[in-house]
């Protein structure tokens, strides 16, 4: 989850990454104490987070991946931030989409319900699969020993409940919301963990509302996309789009042509 503060003088941005309640620490300090995996719930993420993207005098661009997908659409329909960019996102309730590489992904958390209430780990060949699938298993091996830690058992068990349990869920956001800033999904097309028809169905269902909502497909990228090799093409697209639907950025560049012409 991040967010980016606009420019007001410069086509530069300035980069906020907060972490989530309890992960402030190194990956060896979670992979030696999950507690905090297994406490974070998605309420007290989302309380967060909205407390830190409200801050700038200006609304930011809030940008998510995976998991801070979903959160930066629950923010977006909260009436925060001045567009959103979702990569690779988990789906919000609703989305029913489950492709068999997801059931495949998603097996080492779900193939035990008392896995609901733990951090449970990935082994690297798992994580292989459902993460870096593009990459070799050696250079996924330095992704997994520099970035993995446990997945928290609760969000992904929620995410699977959501569609079946009674009144509104952790994820759920009001696809209706015509008042919500622009949201972009990019999706990978190798994705396996969070699929491109996963992505694609929860930018579908946005189709009931007025608000501006894209959906852009990279072939052949993968769950790691935002540190694959060329990573930097999914960077400019998404600094491209962002700059042409936040609505402050637009002022700015509108007035930055008036200035040179």
């Amino acid at each position: 989850m991040g967010a980016l503060d606009p420019p007001l003088r410069s086509p530069r941005f300035r980069v906020i990454a907060p972490a989530y309640p309890g992960f402030e620490v190194e990956v060896e300090a979670l992979r030696a104490d999950p507690t905090p995996i297994e406490r974070v719930t998605v309420p007290d993420t989302v309380e967060h987070l909205a407390g830190i993207v409200s801050e700038p005098e200006s609304p930011p661009i809030l940008i998510g991946h995976s998991f801070g997908g979903a959160l930066v659409q629950i923010l977006l329909d909260r009436g925060l931030g001045a567009a959103g960019i979702a990569i690779d996102s988990v789906p919000t309730e609703g989305v029913r989409t489950l492709p068999a590489t997801q059931i495949k992904a998603t097996f080492p958390v779900l193939h035990n319900p008392a896995n609901r209430h733990r951090a449970v780990a990935f082994t690297p060949r798992q994580f292989h699969y459902a993460f870096t699938n593009t990459i070799s298993e050696q250079d996924s091996a330095a992704v997994y020993e520099r970035y993995h830690i446990p997945a928290p058992g609760r969000w992904v068990w929620d995410g699977v409940l959501a569609n079946v349990m009674p009144g509104h869920q952790a994820t759920w956001v009001n696809y209706r919301n015509d008042d919500r800033a622009p949201l972009l999904f990019l999706a990978g097309g190798q994705d396996h963990i969070m699929p491109a028809a996963v992505n694609k169905e929860n930018a579908e269902r946005y189709e009931a509302s007025a608000a501006h909502t894209d959906y852009y497909e990279f072939a052949g990228r993968d769950h790691y996309t935002i540190g694959a090799p060329d990573w930097e093409k999914v960077a400019d697209y998404a600094r491209t789009w962002a700059t042409e639907h936040a609505p402050w950025s637009r002022r700015v560049i509108a007035r930055r042509q008036s200035l040179e012409s």
